[in-house]
């Protein structure tokens, strides 16, 4: 369970603002997504190297 301390005399969307960025960091919205459907594993080794390639070809045009 997240808790965040709302500290006096602060404004309720600024605590609201570190409870979406603590709950993001904790990943499990993109959990529950990925969980939806199932993905075959050749699927998903697929994606990783296709992100991975893209990731390469960006660093490759920065040394340019």
């Amino acid at each position: 369970m997240l808790i965040i301390p709302v500290k006096e005399g602060e404004n309720i969307d600024r605590a609201l603002k570190r409870f979406k960025r603590k709950f993001d960091k904790t990943g499990k919205m993109r959990q529950l997504r990925s969980r939806q459907q199932y993905t075959k594993p050749s699927v998903r080794r697929r994606a990783e190297i296709q992100k991975a390639q893209y990731i390469q070809s960006l660093r490759d045009k920065e040394e340019l």
